[in-house]
């Protein structure tokens, strides 16, 4: 991806890389993109990165994400709908989704409560709030969702025989 200088359209929450610090970046504040994936952006802002959530893209200048999961059917929880926005929270740091990293180890749903246990790939991980969170933003996106609890765990600890091969392979790490 090619490094873009752009200016804010309008105030916007995000969160500093790595520490995960809640900041704003103020309307007409310059910065510069230097990573899209997953749905998310990171920005340079006065010497520091930042990462704003693809759902506030337009403070970029840019199409924000909208999430569709169909029309729910009934009150139940679909739990592939569930799968699908776990697909969509990416790590920070490594391009491949937390699914696919082998990071969740457990959803389970209850009623219209989701109950997800994660790990992360390094127990000091700085962003590791940050993706509890996006994890509870986006699972509650997903139609008759009304509670989210990301339980973050360390044992067993992550590994990169936990991830799938799809990732392995796009990581350069199989075999």
């Amino acid at each position: 991806m090619e490094r873009r200088m752009m200016v804010m359209q309008r105030d916007c929450p995000a969160r500093l890389v790595p520490a995960g610090t809640r900041i704003t970046i103020t309307k007409d504040t310059f910065v510069t993109l230097t990573q899209d994936l997953g749905g998310t952006y990171t920005v340079n802002v006065n010497g520091n990165l930042a990462r704003i959530d693809g759902t506030d893209a337009d403070a970029l200048g840019l199409e924000p994400i909208e999430f569709d999961f169909g029309e729910a059917e009934g009150d139940e929880v679909d739990e592939a709908n569930v799968w699908e926005a776990l697909r969509t929270v990416y790590d920070p740091e490594i391009p491949v989704n937390v699914v696919d990293l082998g990071l969740i180890y457990d959803c389970r749903i209850e009623g219209n409560d989701v109950a997800i246990t994660m790990t992360l790939t390094a127990p000091g991980c700085g962003m590791g709030p940050v993706l509890v969170d996006d994890i509870e933003y986006r699972v509650r996106k997903v139609p008759n969702v009304e509670n989210v609890k990301v339980e973050l765990v360390f044992d067993p600890p992550w590994s990169r025989e936990m991830m799938s091969e799809e990732a392995q392979l796009e990581l350069g790490v199989y075999g």
